[in-house]
């Protein structure tokens, strides 16, 4: 399998280290709080938020054996956090069970070098302990023992949505349209509960690597580590350090540290053009004028004849021309640059129910609009998305 978690790097600011820069920190006031209306209420203290879950408590001993001492054979990905190990543990007891019996679970380990560390795996706790939702991954538990801190979830056989539409290889396989706008539609769905009244959180760190796949293909966030507490008190806005993955994050945030629920709804649209074209957002290996993603696809995006020049060539004949326009018209309305002009994740939810009957074409229209599809290439000023290997991060 695949990497679960990507790597994050950090950096003082892209407008000083350059746009390679993907992981960026930059300290302004934190202003965050939670009124006593919303639910759940955040605890402060680790032992508040300890306490305050409903987790299972794991012993070191038997999360080392439920992963056969932390194998290198069993990594199923490594991000700034630490590795991610494949485990098993019997489902009654949750004791370490034999390899392939029981419940297969996925364990974080903290790397004790890391720079995250033990702030982003209590907030896990806080958020993951508190929240549920389908598509939110579930947390089922922690260890705390001496100097380890780990987490263990529950295991997501597809793995992570970045290495479906940027990895070549035979395990994973490109994913079809309606797969693409199932996968779209359920993390919608975990963002639109994030910013709901129940809930009141924002993401801050949306992004391929964190929407795991089930055997289904149903869409779940994982990884809470720079979750929020949305505004409250009549405030608009949280503020607090720049926090996230350069490309996905929204620029009023970068610029200001003025975090909103529709910075979260930016970084969807980042994520929803990569699942339309099969392009990172940022891609160094690109030419000249196509490294960045939204840049080089926005003036196609509102044309039905000219957005076929920047669909991904694996789906080519799997959509309708009106499908395609219209997701891509929501990418846009995520992506505008004013964060009051950009939707709310319920209306984002509502197009992509519509998406997922009217977006497909049916099969006896497929080679027509294949040979549609070649024509308009003929005529394209700018090349078509390559099928050439892109390493993921």
């Amino acid at each position: 399998m695949g990497s679960c978690f990507s790597v994050r790097i950090r950096a003082d600011s892209p407008r000083h280290n350059g746009s390679n820069s993907r992981y960026v920190s930059v300290d302004t006031k934190d202003t965050s709080s939670r009124s006593s209306n919303a639910i759940p209420l955040t605890p402060r203290s680790q032992g508040e938020i300890l306490e305050s879950s409903s987790l299972k408590t794991f012993g070191f001993i038997d999360l080392r054996t439920a992963t056969r001492n932390f194998r290198p054979d069993s990594v199923l990905g490594e991000g700034g956090f630490g590795c991610v190990f494949k485990g098993w543990i019997d489902e009654h007891t949750f004791k370490a069970a034999k390899p392939g019996t029981g419940m297969v679970i996925a364990v974080k380990r903290l790397n004790q070098e890391g720079l995250q560390g033990h702030k982003e795996w209590l907030t896990e706790i806080n958020y993951l302990g508190q929240l549920y939702h389908p598509n939110l991954v579930k947390l089922i538990g922690y260890c705390l023992e001496d100097e380890h801190r780990l987490l263990v979830y529950e295991f997501m056989p597809r793995g992570s949505l970045e290495n479906h539409l940027f990895r070549r290889s035979s395990y994973f396989q490109p994913l079809s349209w309606n797969l693409r706008m199932k996968v779209a539609l359920g993390a919608a769905k975990g963002l639109a509960y994030l910013h709901s009244p129940e809930a009141k959180v924002i993401y801050r760190d949306f992004k391929t690597s964190n929407i795991l796949l089930d055997k289904n293909y149903n869409a779940k966030l994982s990884d809470f580590g720079l979750a929020k507490d949305g505004p409250m008190d009549g405030k608009s806005y949280v503020s607090t350090r720049v926090m996230g993955t350069f490309g996905y994050a929204a620029p009023e945030y970068m610029a200001t540290g003025h975090l909103t629920a529709r910075s979260d709804v930016y970084s969807f649209g980042v994520v929803l053009l990569e699942m339309l074209t099969g392009r990172r957002v940022i891609d160094k290996n690109r030419p000249h004028g196509e490294q960045n993603l939204i840049e080089w696809a926005r003036p196609y995006l509102a044309s039905k004849r000219r957005i076929f020049r920047v669909m991904d060539a694996r789906i080519e004949g799997q959509y309708s021309p009106t499908g395609a326009l219209k997701a891509a018209t929501l990418a846009v309305k995520c992506l505008a640059l004013e964060p009051k002009y950009r939707p709310n994740m319920e209306e984002v939810v509502k197009a992509l129910e519509q998406l997922q009957d009217t977006g497909s074409v049916k099969t006896e229209v497929v080679q027509n609009h294949i040979l549609t599809c070649a024509e308009s290439r003929m005529a394209a000023p700018y090349p078509r998305p390559s099928a050439t290997p892109v390493v993921a991060a």
